[in-house]
């Protein structure tokens, strides 16, 4: 055979066995795409049932909402803010039985400052709480130095009412001036200004409903108006009782910034109280202690100033603070006086009842600076004026002075928790008498705590 026979006769073999070759490979590249056919089956059918399994759960969860949005809601279920403020203090200061200031009507009660030694100062408890997407609620049961526990403040405040309105009701601390809303732990010393001690105590709380305006404004401006039953002082027990309100408050409140590091707020406030039968212990000209009842209108106005300073709004390294108001009060009314039971014979003896009317005023001023993160240094000035009062022939006396107090302080906060505070005051409140002291005092609060107002 020659060598183009072999040629043509392996071509011939080759050609031959092509069709066997193709058929091989289709059927294995069928097999294949069975193979993955069912692969992909298979999982779409795990994905349906789990699709199936979650809208199963889903279903089942909505409806355990539904039922719990239904039910009522139980104890279990009831999660507020919970804080604790602890309050101590160590004072130095001259042994005083009844502390006052001269020329002035005491006022309310005050929590701590007046013993000496070591003392249980302001402690707090404090429950706080969304409602619904309404409204929220707040109680502070403060505890007494002397014992007991009170309700300092118990409110509800709505939150979704628009258009810069907000309302207040139950008992607060009223919106007037700029220190009475601060609690004791948020004061910038270790007391009351004498201003507020002279006005209310130590601050004015009011049993009533309070409205809030924000104007939408790109400076802040906000008007507020409280009706209240008037039961603390300036007002009375008696004037409380009775339909309708003892107190009204209004105020208004203009603020801004001044650059990135500079911002302000100043403020106007009027406050009235129809006080009945208001209880006070003063002395005769010839220095006997009366019992005193007065009942008719007290006015008070309050102008409140505070500008802050921090680098570029950058508080947690250094920052100063500037604050003051001043205060004008008219009281007009009847006076009536009598013998103190079991007491010496005044000028009131047999009871004398006249027209009476007074007119005070005072202001204090201080500043608080941060020179360096957690520590602070501040000064306080107070000043009084006993103005005048007028009743009848005078048979009561009336001190005519202007007392005065110097305080200063430093403090050292080792986190926003806790406070460590040394102060110093030169106190001439109280005629013929000059008290200097000293105060240290702690400041702790455990728990959930909101931040404090501007």
């Amino acid at each position: 055979m020659n060598r183009t026979s072999l040629i043509m006769l392996a071509a011939s073999g080759a050609l031959a066995s092509l069709p066997a070759a193709a058929d091989a490979d289709l059927k294995a590249l069928r097999a294949e795409i069975a193979q993955m056919r069912q692969a992909y089956e298979q999982r779409i059918n795990a994905l349906e049932k789990r699709l199936a399994q979650t809208e199963g759960q889903a279903q089942a969860a909505q409806t355990t909402a539904d039922r719990a949005a239904r039910a009522p809601v139980t104890a279990s279920a009831f999660n507020p803010e919970i804080s604790l403020i602890l309050q101590g203090q160590y004072a130095h200061r001259k042994d005083i039985a009844e502390r006052h200031i001269s020329g002035f009507v005491a006022g309310g009660h005050a929590h701590g400052g007046g013993g000496r030694g070591f003392s249980l100062d302001h402690t707090e408890l404090v429950f706080a709480a969304s409602i619904d997407p309404y409204s929220r609620g707040f109680v502070n049961l403060a505890a007494a130095p002397e014992g007991g526990l009170e309700v300092e403040e118990a409110w509800f405040q709505t939150t979704g009412l628009g258009r810069g309105f907000n309302i207040k009701g139950g008992r607060f601390l009223s919106g007037i001036g700029y220190i009475n809303e601060k609690h004791p732990h948020a004061w910038d010393f270790a007391d009351q200004n004498l201003m507020y001690t002279a006005l209310f105590g130590e601050h004015l709380i009011q049993d009533g409903v309070q409205v809030k305006w924000l104007a939408p404004t790109e400076t802040f401006l906000e008007f507020g108006l409280e009706a209240a039953r008037g039961q603390n002082f300036p007002g009375s027990k008696e004037g409380g009782n009775k339909n309708g309100a003892g107190t009204w408050a209004t105020f208004a409140r203009i603020g801004g910034d001044v650059g990135a590091s500079n911002s302000w707020r100043a403020g106007l406030n009027y406050l009235t109280a129809r006080p009945k039968d208001r209880e006070a212990h003063r002395e005769d000209t010839g220095g006997v202690e009366a019992d005193t009842k007065f009942t008719g209108k007290s006015n008070a106005w309050i102008a409140d100033f505070v500008w802050k300073w921090a680098p570029l709004g950058n508080v947690k390294e250094q920052n100063f603070t500037f604050s003051g108001e001043v205060f004008r009060r008219n009281e007009n009314g009847n006076l009536a006086c009598a013998d103190v039971p079991g007491g010496a014979a005044s000028l009131c003896t047999g009871g004398l009842s006249d027209a009476y009317r007074s007119k005070q005023s005072g202001f204090y001023a201080q500043g608080v600076y941060q020179f360096m993160p957690r520590w602070r240094a501040g000064y306080r000035y107070d000043r009084l004026d006993s103005g005048s009062v007028s009743f009848g022939a005078n048979p009561l006396a009336h001190e005519d002075y202007r007392p005065t107090k110097h305080t200063l302080m430093t403090d050292y906060s080792p986190s926003e928790f806790s406070r460590f505070r040394l102060q110093f005051a030169r106190d001439k409140s109280m005629l013929g008498i000059t008290d200097n002291q000293m105060t240290l005092q702690y400041i702790h609060s455990l728990g959930a705590h909101g931040a404090h107002r501007f």
